[in-house]
């Protein structure tokens, strides 16, 4: 299995690879699809929705990726055929890959599997709602959680969350646990917001990105038609990533027929610290910057950190205590190349930090956010136009289920807007996050688990964990269009599973929320299949069953216009959705984008924080120690693996393990050999080596089969897991087994 990078990722590949989905979908319903009012199913980056699809809010056109052929023609399947489950049972189904399951089909009957039982077995609807309604009545609250999927609407996740409150319980998170929390806490830390500061059209003057542990040409594909337009008119592209990935170095967007022809180079700067290395990196850039001040006044905006900021001689003497030694061996990098990234950083006029899992996946995820925000501070790159923080979450809407509270505690102000606009008294017993809530189900705690959408299982570190936690629910309900690993390696005792509608086969309008605070309206649009139902309406019918003396107008929300009439009374910035569904006029959330040197903060100033410069573990290593850090394919969007090959890295399995060459040689190994991955929390075998431009000392493997090798490792503040940073041991399989 030679690795075979391609010269530029993107390109006539992508568009083959489209035209080859198209073909299996179905050419005229696949882009009659794409071209309806409905916002993308993927990215958060957005687009679609009223202005038409394949547009962003800008309007450009045509803006559409391989990620959304993906999920689209995977909605567009046929439906899993009746005797599927008698002919495999969950024995069999719990080793295919998720790539199978993906592709089995729709889900288009709801399905039980009991206790004693080796299969799931379609039920009728009224007979799985009966189930659903009294398995919830026949449960107390404190041991029930709620699981939301960024997957979903606006309008299903303020319904469920409400339904969780008044059932009784604040048990209630979202996926961001796993992936961007660390980004929410350290912004709303630093800047009194947890989401981008800027807005899409920012992008167009900025003339400096630095791109932080991310991967667009994977994950936002979409976003390098950005970077290029940067480079094009002279602007500058800084990668900071332990690994040279093709895609930023060179690609090929296929909509621009000069980069289709020609490529188009991405990274002007391309920096590879340790895995772990952040908080060291963006010290260094700063000590850099506060040396060539005293020749260069601009290096530090002194009227913006002395009118708009606070906290700024604490951290001053941080960076200045901090040696030049201790930076350099954190990061990996030397003082020279910090300076030169000073020094271009201190030319630029408008900068963005853009950054991905990469820098959140750490048990030190908000010190990095942070770090990120103090180097933005330090010269005045936030609270302005063109210049700003940008977190390029992941899926479609899930920065709109923080919004519509799919969070353990409520923001005062929805909580006080909750109970005095119905007359109701939520609980106010501390929430649960995400890995709290599966710690807690190891315990024993839990009956009752309410999955909107999504993988736990598969989005779980420690997989041998996940599974036996899970396992010891009662009664666990998934919520999902396809199959995936947690109806089988997640199981409760009992598992339900409800199948309902993709977003653009909704009866009603929904909307959603990008990454960049703008809503989305989508139109929904004729069912593919006849059993499936709206999310709403599921949670419409369990609510009115099991609160229906609870003074909610459960009828009125099925209407999902009542819904965002709700919404737009109860969350502060979504005034503007109460005339959605008259004007279509999609809109930016009221106070989210920060032009002005004022932060929603109580004093209205950003604030410096400080942290080590070591954040992990300064040891020595023997030399079949590594950090690993798990990453996603070209392939894949989330748990969610469409293809096993992964253009981009020339790899066409994903057992496999990519290392540096020189640490392939010092091992005395070769490229193909069979090597076992183990951490302290698990290991994986027969993985094969591959040769990669990893930074030394670091290694990558493929997210989710390489979760079992996560440890339940931790951000303290945040609760993210590290799924970027592991402690784990190479070793050939000759020498295992001897």
């Amino acid at each position: 299995m030679p690795l075979t990078p391609p010269k530029s990722a993107g390109g006539w590949n992508a568009i083959f690879y489209s035209l080859r989905l198209a073909w299996r979908a179905g050419p005229f319903q696949l882009l009659k699809a794409l071209a309806s009012k409905n916002a993308c199913k993927t990215c958060a980056l957005g687009m679609g929705g009223q202005k038409g699809g394949m547009r962003n809010e800008s309007g450009r056109f045509p803006s559409v990726c391989n990620k959304s052929f993906q999920a689209q023609s995977a909605d567009m399947q046929a439906g899993i055929d009746d005797e599927f489950f008698a002919r495999h049972g969950v024995a069999e189904l719990s080793t295919w890959t998720p790539r199978e399951l993906e592709h089995c089909g729709r889900l288009v009957h709801p399905l039980i599997c009991e206790p004693g039982s080796e299969h799931y077995r379609p039920i009728s609807w009224p007979e799985a709602m009966d189930r659903l309604v009294d398995k919830l009545k026949s449960t107390a609250p404190e041991r029930a959680f709620f699981y939301f999927s960024g997957r979903s609407s606006n309008e299903a996740g303020f319904l469920l969350q409400l339904f969780a409150r008044v059932y009784g319980t604040n048990n209630v998170n979202n996926c961001s646990y796993y992936c961007h929390q660390a980004s929410g806490v350290g912004l709303t830390q630093s800047l009194g917001t947890g989401t981008a500061t800027i807005e899409l059209k920012d992008l167009e003057h900025t003339d400096l990105v630095f791109l932080i542990g991310a991967n667009p040409p994977s994950n936002h594909p979409r976003f390098m038609t950005t970077l290029m337009e940067i480079r094009r008119r002279g602007g500058r592209v800084i990668v900071v990533n332990p690994a040279r990935e093709r895609g930023l170095e060179n690609f090929s967007v296929p909509s621009d027929w000069r980069s289709l022809l020609f490529g188009s180079e991405i990274a002007s700067s391309y920096i590879q610290p340790h895995i772990g290395g952040d908080v060291a990196f963006c010290k260094g850039v700063a000590k850099a910057l506060f040396q060539i001040a005293p020749n260069n006044p601009e290096a530090i905006a002194r009227s913006f950190i002395e009118s708009a900021t606070e906290n700024f001689s604490d951290y001053k003497q941080d960076v200045e205590n901090s040696s030049w030694e201790d930076i350099e061996k954190a990061s990996g990098l030397s003082r020279a190349l910090l300076q030169d990234v000073a020094d271009q950083y201190a030319g630029a006029k408008n900068a963005v930090f853009a950054w991905a899992m990469g820098a959140t996946h750490h048990a030190h995820g908000v010190a990095n956010v942070q770090s990120i925000v103090n180097l933005a501070l330090l010269r005045g790159m936030a609270g302005r136009p063109h210049a700003g923080l940008l977190p390029l979450r992941g899926h479609s809407n899930v920065q709109g289920m923080g919004s519509m509270g799919a969070t353990p505690q409520l923001k005062k102000v929805v909580f006080d807007n909750l109970e005095s606009l119905y007359g109701i008294a939520l609980p106010k017993t501390p929430g649960l996050d995400t890995l709290a809530c599966m710690q807690d189900a190891m315990e024993g705690k839990f009956d009752f688990a309410w999955n909107l959408g999504g993988n736990l299982y598969g989005s779980n570190p420690d997989s041998r964990f996940a599974k036996e936690a899970l396992s010891k629910i009662d009664f666990t309900l998934y919520m999902n269009t396809t199959l995936n690993q947690s109806h089988f390696l997640g199981r409760g005792k009992t598992s339900l599973i409800l199948p309902v509608r993709a977003r653009d086969e909704e009866p009603e309008p929904t909307t959603q929320e990008s990454m960049f605070s703008y809503v989305r309206m989508s139109d929904g649009g004729p069912a593919r299949h006849s059993g499936p139902r709206s999310e709403s309406s599921v949670i419409v019918e369990a609510a009115e069953r099991v609160a229906p003396n609870v003074a909610l107008p459960w009828q009125d929300f099925k209407n999902t216009a009542n819904i965002r009439k709700t919404i737009a009374a109860i969350i502060p910035g979504y005034e503007k959705m109460e005339a959605l569904d008259n004007t279509r006029k999609e809109f930016h959330i009221e106070g989210r984008i920060l032009h002005q040197p004022k932060f929603p903060t109580a004093n209205g100033k950003a604030k410096f924080k400080v942290s080590p410069t070591f954040c992990f573990k300064d040891e020595k290593r023997e030399a079949n120690q590594f950090k690993l850090m798990t990453v996603r394919s070209e392939g894949q969007f989330n748990t969610v693996v469409y293809e096993t090959e992964d253009k981009y890295r020339g790899t066409r399995a994903r057992n496999v393990v990519l290392m540096n060459p020189e640490d392939i040689e010092k091992l005395d190994l070769k490229e193909n050999d069979l090597v076992t991955v183990s951490s302290s929390a698990g290991e994986l075998d027969a993985q094969v080596l591959l040769p990669y431009p990893i930074k030394a000392g670091n290694i990558m493997m493929y997210y989710p089969e390489a979760n079992v090798l996560v440890p339940l490792e931790h951000d303290a503040q945040s609760k993210t897991p590290s799924f970027k940073s592991v402690d784990v041991r190479v070793e050939k399989e000759a020498e295992i087994a001897s």
